[in-house]
């Protein structure tokens, strides 16, 4: 999952990106409704964490214009204030959920969870390919039922394999699933997690293979 933050408090934006990104999570961060209207131009992102109070005005200004592109995209308010009317407003915008600050983290990621089970955004809760299972509720990759412990990037590039399961995938849309826009991408990193990737599938015989296609992008197959 990648995650559009907009929130200009440091120490605020530091705490949600740790826990995010603990979680497995691809996190972007920016702290103005500027810079939050361009990154939302491109269709990046499955979740958005939208300041109220930004310096260049009311962050809920931004639903509307983010409901015209991509009506069913995730966006949580937050905000300092407790005021009942102000919460009724951004959730009239069109806000999926609201949360006044200040909030306990495990909060928030129960938020994120719950809005990732509704029907609506979730149109395939897991995949099957060979014996391995992708859950894309707890984000879980399983072999026969038994998980399969993946460091967060391998985790990353299987989830999106995952999405578009037999099919192939274009390299560089792999790559906005599993860097953010703060990552240094080093030139042969890709290629690393994905071997690393199969050597893991291998030695717990998921059934499954990760092909090259040379000069276009990777295919996960059943064996």
């Amino acid at each position: 999952m990648r995650i559009l933050m907009v929130e200009d408090e440091p120490e605020m934006a530091s705490l949600i990106r740790q826990a995010l990104e603990a979680q497995g999570m691809v996190v972007d961060g920016v702290v103005s409704i500027l810079q939050a209207r361009a990154a939302l131009q491109q269709p990046l992102h499955d979740l958005v964490l939208l300041d109220r109070q930004l310096p260049d005005g009311d962050g809920a200004s931004l639903i509307v214009e983010a409901r015209s592109s991509r009506p069913h995209l995730p966006i949580i308010l937050l905000t300092g204030k407790r005021d009942v009317a102000e919460r009724v407003h951004g959730l009239d915008l069109g806000a999926d959920d609201y949360l006044s600050k200040p909030f306990a983290v495990e909060e928030l990621m129960a938020r994120i969870r719950a809005i990732g089970r509704r029907p609506a955004q979730v149109s395939i809760p897991t995949v099957s390919v060979g014996r391995l299972t992708f859950n894309f509720s707890t984000r879980e990759a399983l072999v026969d039922n038994l998980p399969v412990p993946l460091p967060r990037r391998q985790l990353l590039v299987l989830e999106a394999l995952c999405l578009r399961a037999e099919r192939t995938v274009l390299r560089e849309w792999l790559i906005e699933r599993v860097y953010g826009f703060e990552d240094e991408i080093q030139s042969n990193a890709l290629d690393a997690h994905i071997s690393k990737l199969r050597r893991q599938l291998e030695a717990v015989e998921a059934g499954v293979t990760i092909h090259v296609i040379r000069g276009i992008g990777y295919l996960l197959k059943a064996n």
